[in-house]
């Protein structure tokens, strides 16, 4: 199963520059950075992003993925689809935008519905985050 020439681009770049990428974390305490996490037993992928927030747009982003070269060009093109998105456009991004962008074969679409999912973790933690602090001014 060959991958695409945007995969090992992809791959390779980020092997050879991951600051470029956004490979690294936030500070976890950062009240304004959100955390999604999401593996696949499967195949023993995991992907964890995070969300640097500026109230409802999202600043910056990072990310560690552990797996197949798939699984990591997919992180890097939910890094750039993220940058300066609003949350509802984030909420928009779908596995089947990560996977036509790369041209997935069938095999690894498991990696962009893995993207999708830590988009939508880091999300939803945000959006807990923001809760317990409209409760806590209650």
């Amino acid at each position: 199963m060959p991958y695409s020439q945007k995969v090992l681009d992809r791959f390779d770049s980020v092997l050879n520059e991951p600051e470029k990428h956004a490979v690294g974390r936030f500070e976890p305490n950062d009240p304004n950075v959100a955390t999604g996490m999401t593996g696949a037993p499967a195949c023993g992928d995991v992907m964890r992003l995070q969300l640097k927030l500026d109230g409802n747009t999202i600043e910056d982003v990072k990310f560690k993925t552990y797996g197949c070269g798939s699984a990591i060009a997919s992180s890097t093109l939910f890094v750039d689809m993220l940058k300066g998105k609003t949350i509802q456009e984030a909420k928009q991004i779908k596995d089947k935008d990560i996977a036509k962008a790369l041209e997935l074969p069938p095999i690894k679409l498991h990696c962009s519905v893995l993207a999708e999912e830590s988009i939508h973790k880091a999300i939803e933690d945000w959006e807990n985050k923001l809760a317990r602090r409209q409760h806590n001014q209650l």
